[in-house]
């Protein structure tokens, strides 16, 4: 009914905390996805330029990478975590989901710069452009619509993580939005209205990101798929 709406909303923002779990999920999400944007991009620019079979086969290594499921390296990259004294740490979440959502950036990225004209790069050392400044002065101001895609696409998928977050996060104050509404599913107790209002709540950011970049967002993907 209407009249249990708010009721929910109360719930979902007190008793399920879902603005500190907004807050922690959006300082993980931004800077996993900072770092996914600054490292694959300057990674893929001498995949995509370089035609070499080392290369190749570290751009099939990524694709590879990309097909493995979270769970099933949970178990090492847990033990490797509390050796590196990263559990219910920042740190820890960023680097790892930046890690494993790398790869889909990589990948992007190198088949939205293979379709850039390589007559660019010369006209640019014509110029008197040194190597090391043709990519962030030439390359990169045209590679909007893909860093918009990666950014969504990554962005999405580390907001809705729930393995590592689950296993890294233990803390109450580290929380995240999928574990703020898992919390309402409790064995013998489950809030589903309160459940729905926290969905609904977190999900509007993402939202409203995508609303602001929607148009770049479908031409990236188009521009970046497998020719």
């Amino acid at each position: 009914t209407a009249a249990s709406v708010p009721i929910a909303l109360t719930e979902a923002w007190e008793k399920g905390k879902i603005g500190l779990a907004i807050f922690n999920t959006l300082i993980i999400t931004v800077l996993a996805v900072v770092i996914i944007l600054v490292i694959g991009s300057f990674a893929s620019y001498p995949l995509a330029r370089m035609k070499t079979k080392f290369n190749r086969l570290i751009l099939t290594v990524f694709v590879t990478v990309m097909m493995v499921p979270p769970l099933s390296v949970l178990v090492p990259i847990y033990k490797e975590m509390v050796a590196l004294k990263g559990i219910n740490t920042y740190w820890g979440i960023i680097i790892l989901t930046a890690t494993y959502a790398l790869p889909r950036g990589v990948f992007m990225f190198t088949n939205f710069i293979s379709a850039i004209p390589k007559e660019l790069d010369e006209a640019a050392l014509i110029d008197g452009c040194s190597q090391f400044m043709v990519f962030p002065y030439i390359i990169l101001p045209n590679m909007m619509p893909v860093v918009s895609s990666v950014a969504i696409l990554t962005g999405v998928t580390i907001w809705n993580d729930f393995s590592f977050q689950l296993y890294i996060l233990q803390k109450p104050k580290m929380k995240t939005v999928t574990l703020a509404i898992s919390s309402f599913f409790q064995e013998g107790k489950i809030n589903l209205p309160a459940a729905a209002a926290a969905a609904v709540i977190s999900v509007l950011p993402l939202a409203i990101i995508y609303i602001c970049l929607q148009k770049y967002f479908v031409k990236g993907s188009m521009d970046s798929a497998v020719k």
